[in-house]
Order: C-alpha cells, then sequence, then structure tokens
C-alpha cells in the first residue's frame, strides 16, 4: 500500500517547537453528533451607556473612558500583571518553583461602536489600530522583556464584552511559547548557519505548491469551567505566549475540597 497523506495517519514536525503532531485525516470522513454552536444572532447597539469601552461611560473602578473618535487605549482595570509586585523568594527544591511576574496590562478599543467588527471597519480604520498597536509594543518593549497583543472575542471564547478591542500583556519574563520558538531558531542557526524560517520560505517557493486560497492555522484546546454553568476556552495570551490562571494551586485545591459529592451539573439544575 502506497502512502496517501490525505487518508493515512502519520506525524508533521514543527521546527519551532521541536514537537510531532500527530495528524488523523481519516478521521475527518466521521459522521459528527456532537454539539454544534450556532452562529451568534444578538445585535449590539452602536452605544451602551453600560459598556465600560463606550465612548464617555463610567468604569468600574470609577475612571472614565475617554470620548475618542478612533481608537482608544487604556491600561486595564482587572490586570493579569501588576508593575510593582515583590518578587517571591527563591526555592532550594527543584519540584517546588515559583519565579516573578511584573509587567503592564492595557486595553485598546478599536473603534468608538459597538456594533463594529474588525472586518466591518474602513481600512484607514485598521490602520489606525495597527498605528497604535506598534506605539505600544515600541512603548512597553523599552520596560519589558516580552509585548503580547492578542484578542477574545465571543462568548464561546470568555470574552465577557462584545466591544471591539484587544488587549496588551507585556511581562518581564519570556512566555513560554516564544521562548520555545526563538530556542529552536537559534539552535537551527548555530547548526546551518542560517535562518530557520528564511530557509523554510525557500523551500517552499522551490516546491511551488501555490495554494490559491489562504491556509488558515488554528490551535485548539479544550474548555476549562469557570463555574458549574460558564465554560471558558484558552484562547488569547493561552495560545500565544503561556498558560495563564486566576486561582493558585493552593486555592484550586482549596476550593475542590469543599465541592459536594454529587456531580455539579445536578447542583447547576436544583439551583
Amino acid at each position: 500500500m502506497e502512502f496517501n497523506r490525505n487518508d493515512h495517519s502519520h506525524q508533521r514536525y514543527n521546527p519551532l517547537k521541536g514537537e510531532w503532531v500527530l495528524v488523523s485525516p481519516h478521521r475527518t470522513k466521521r459522521p459528527w453528533s456532537g454539539q454544534v454552536e450556532p452562529p451568534a444572532e444578538e445585535e449590539h447597539p452602536e452605544f451602551d451607556p453600560k459598556n465600560p469601552l463606550c465612548p464617555g461611560v463610567t468604569r468600574a473602578n470609577g475612571e472614565v473612558t475617554p470620548v475618542y473618535k478612533s481608537t482608544c487605549t487604556f491600561n486595564n482595570d482587572f490586570p493579569a500583571l501588576l508593575k510593582d509586585v515583590p518578587s517571591p523568594p527563591k526555592s532550594e527544591d527543584p519540584l517546588f518553583q515559583m519565579g516573578p511576574a511584573q509587567g503592564e496590562c492595557r486595553v485598546i478599543c478599536f473603534h468608538p461602536k459597538s456594533n463594529i467588527t474588525l472586518p466591518l471597519m474602513t481600512i484607514d480604520e485598521i490602520r489606525a489600530v495597527i498605528d497604535r498597536w506598534v506605539e505600544e509594543t515600541n512603548s512597553l518593549g523599552t520596560k519589558y522583556l516580552w509585548v503580547q497583543i492578542f484578542e477574545n472575542r465571543g462568548d464561546i471564547m470568555g470574552c465577557s464584552n462584545p466591544h471591539p478591542h484587544c488587549q496588551i500583556w507585556a511581562s518581564s519574563f519570556f512566555p513560554n511559547e516564544p521562548r520555545i520558538k526563538d530556542f529552536h531558531q537559534k539552535e537551527y542557526f548555530k547548526e546551518h548557519g542560517r535562518p530557520l524560517l528564511m530557509d523554510y520560505v525557500a523551500k517552499e517557493l522551490e516546491k511551488k505548491e501555490d495554494n490559491s486560497h489562504w491556509v488558515f492555522h488554528g490551535i485548539y484546546y479544550p474548555p476549562l469551567l469557570r463555574s458549574a454553568t460558564i465554560k471558558k476556552f484558552m484562547v488569547g495570551y493561552e495560545m500565544l505566549a503561556q498558560g495563564q490562571r486566576d486561582l493558585t494551586q493552593e486555592q484550586a485545591a482549596e476550593k475542590l475540597r469543599e465541592l459536594p459529592e454529587f456531580h455539579y451539573k445536578l447542583l447547576a439544575k436544583e439551583n
């Protein structure tokens, strides 16, 4: 039997991460009877006086969002990273380690209207967003080792606000994903004397396997539970930088100990 990459299971190598991925193309032919997410049909108003990202609305911390006409940037009211926090003490135990994590988190509103998304904006409006990305990256990059820009959009992604916006997390540390890719690119250059990505582009052009359509690359992580009734998919920062959690391991263990003996779904139905 001759190998067919569209029908036979195999592995693919990711040179940026030094990892192998199991590919099972034959499974796409199986019938699907699982969950199907219906398209979001909810319409949002152009301006919502209760939405803290809308121009002129007071946010939870009492600050008022500027009355902006294009883009708007401000510090995240509930940041995952704090600027002025002490570093944890060093541990001599190789199994139980904590590391420092200082940084800043910012929010960029793309547009003053809540019923607009990036694909519906004009070229000039999108250019203004990109210019703001560049400005923030250059500014924060002088103070921090890594600046990560990402957008979570939609309820299924765990995004709590429909207004068009993104987040910026600037950190004092090099997150896992870029650190791993940086390591493998350096190792490739040491061995071959050429940049990995430049070699990759050259080989793609040499093969001339042109695709008339854009190839969308997606990374999927199963959802975590925020509560008994709310799922949150790992997106944005988790995919592009590294895993992030609001609970410490000790807090999570305490919550597990406090759980009743019956399943959370039964509890949700009773409530």
